[in-house]
């Protein structure tokens, strides 16, 4: 008796079954053997490898600090800010990683103490092996095949530095086709302050630190960093580690202040690198 439709059905069934099910396997496997993530840290040196050849030649360093915050924010607020804003600003490239936060940078002497060394627990590097550590960092990024190397500075203490090895470095690979960019657009500053006087703020409540603008972005960011309980204005930066009011921050502000600055970094990003 010929074989019907039907019959051709039946056998043909369990193949394509089994067919679907190794192709939905393979797919599951591939897609997870390939990390959604933009850390270098987090990738083996074939993912990176394999990054750099399929367009991602932008590489951002985050240099953060070990500070002291006052009595209400823990001493890596910097790390933690500028980690989550280097992170948002890759992804918004599309073409970049991001380098593992420098977390050691210039606080102050140790002997005698000054700056933020006179509060424990914060973590100095002089100037200038601060640079040294930038410029090793960036030559390690030429080397492995990155074409625009961004310094990211989420600290004020950090920026005379990164602008410094970036003119040093551009000057030295000129006409290489490599290229070393400070961002300023990403420092928290005028536009931000000018924002939160639009809201009602006084100078004296923003404050230069640790006050309205740094407990805003570490609400925004992790909050469980913040001692909430611990928050009171200071105008006396040697006795508490404050100049502002914490009390008035809020993670709506730090939200819109962050926002300033990825969008500011993105923009600016994208013309320095633009080819």
């Amino acid at each position: 008796m010929p074989a019907t439709l039907d019959d051709a059905m039946l056998r043909i069934r369990p193949r394509l079954t089994l067919f679907l099910i190794l192709s939905i396997a393979w797919t599951y496997a591939c897609s997870a053997t390939i990390p959604d993530t933009v850390f270098l840290e987090r990738l083996t040196w074939t993912e990176v490898k394999s990054r750099i050849a399929q367009g991602s030649t932008t590489i951002i360093l985050p240099t953060g600090g070990t500070e002291q915050n006052g009595p209400h924010m823990a001493l890596g607020k910097h790390n933690v800010i500028v980690e989550y804003a280097a992170e948002q600003i890759a992804r918004r490239l599309g073409n970049a990683l991001v380098a593992p936060v420098l977390a050691y940078v210039p606080e102050g002497e140790v002997d005698p103490p000054s700056g933020h060394m006179r509060f424990p627990g914060t973590i100095t590097l002089p100037e200038p092996h601060f640079k040294k550590v930038i410029e090793f960092a960036a030559r390690s990024f030429r080397a492995s095949g990155f074409k625009d190397i961004v310094l990211l500075g989420d600290s004020g203490g950090n920026w005379n530095g990164l602008r410094t090895v970036a003119h040093m470095l551009n000057k030295e690979w000129a006409g290489q086709g490599v290229r070393v960019h400070y961002i300023d657009q990403f420092n928290r500053g005028a536009k931000f302050q000018k924002w939160l006087r639009q809201k009602g703020e006084t100078n004296k409540s923003i404050g230069t630190h640790a006050g309205i603008m740094d407990t805003s972005a570490l609400l925004a960011v992790d909050p469980s960093m913040v001692r909430m309980g611990k928050r009171s204005p200071s105008d006396d930066f040697w006795q508490t580690g404050v100049q502002g009011d914490p009390t008035r921050a809020s993670a709506e502000y730090g939200r819109a202040g962050l926002k300033m600055q990825i969008d500011g970094a993105v923009e600016q990003i994208k013309r320095l690198t633009a080819r």
